[in-house]
């Protein structure tokens, strides 16, 4: 399993991401993905990080899709593709109705059948071929030529059993939140390798991020994620999620403990299944440097 780490969130300028992209690779871990919310654009910093910063795997989880045409998804994506000199992943997903509905202004209406047209738009013009498509939510016609660029993996953000199915029949495979390491072996590897092998594709990608820290206070960082971050709970598919998995709340899902509890977690996602673990450090900076020392000590 390869391990890799989430460089993002409120108020870090481009230096500060650019300096932590630098210390993961430093530390000798796999990958660094970004998310795409309402601050910095993820592919442009991956444009820029990947000049500064060689050797280590950049990726998004994830962009959103409805509120980006697969024609400027494409150029955008193997614009950052070259500049990263192809070591890209392409993590899409279609967000939530609060979002796309109450921030973007779009319907939300059948996600799923959006995010089967919005691949089958996608793929072929990230592979540099002319291409017209015509479908029920989205109409994309013409060629993205990046001269240089080689089509990078795309992952979806599949959590639910449809959008899991369409992640091993059209993607390169899934990119999960709040997901635990019982949640992967019972639930995402069984649905996305059935659809892959069933559509003749390749084993999937399953990349798992998972917030962690290794802290003297678990409870405290548990309390610090649920102030930040606990009402993505109400959001229906991470809901649906954590119902499956008997889980309250987001909170319920991070790894927090001394660096025996990480290291053991670490272990159980990669015998659950997953293929890669991208993990966003949690606490002071002084959790934040004890949770690296034991990434890299696990990706050893």
């Amino acid at each position: 399993m390869e391990i890799g780490v989430y460089v993002g969130g409120a108020g870090l300028g481009l230096d500060e991401m650019i300096g932590r992209v630098r210390t993961a690779a430093e530390a000798g871990l796999d990958s660094a993905f970004l998310s795409q919310l309402t601050a910095w654009d993820a592919l442009t910093v991956l444009a820029l990080v990947g000049r500064e910063v060689p050797g280590i795997g950049l990726g998004t989880a994830v962009v959103q899709t409805y509120p980006r045409h697969p024609l400027a998804l494409a150029s955008q994506a193997l614009t950052a593709q070259v500049a990263t000199g192809n070591r890209l992943t392409l993590g899409i997903g279609p967000s939530h109705p609060p979002i796309i509905e109450g921030q973007f202004g779009y319907s939300y209406d059948r996600p799923a059948r959006h995010v089967r047209e919005y691949l089958s738009a996608l793929r072929p013009l990230l592979r540099g071929e002319q291409m017209e498509y015509r479908g029920e939510t989205l109409t994309a016609a013409g060629r993205v030529d990046v001269p240089g660029a080689i089509p990078p993996p795309v992952l979806i953000s599949a959590l639910g059993p449809v959008m899991l199915r369409l992640a091993g029949e059209l993607a390169d495979g899934t990119v999960t939140v709040w997901t635990g390491p019982e949640a992967v072996a019972d639930h995402i590897v069984p649905a996305i390798t059935r659809a892959a092998e069933q559509a003749g594709r390749p084993a999937p990608r399953i990349v798992a991020t998972v917030m962690v820290s290794v802290t003297a206070d678990p409870d405290g960082i548990r309390r610090r994620v649920t102030e930040q971050v606990g009402s993505a709970a109400s959001f229906p598919s991470y809901r649906s999620l954590l119902d499956r998995q008997g889980k309250s709340g987001v909170h319920e899902t991070v790894v927090a403990g001394d660096k025996t509890v990480v290291a053991r977690a670490i272990r159980r996602y990669a015998e659950a299944g997953a293929t890669e673990l991208v993990v966003s450090a949690v606490g002071d900076e002084r959790e934040r440097a004890s949770t690296l020392d034991v990434l890299a000590s696990a990706r050893v």
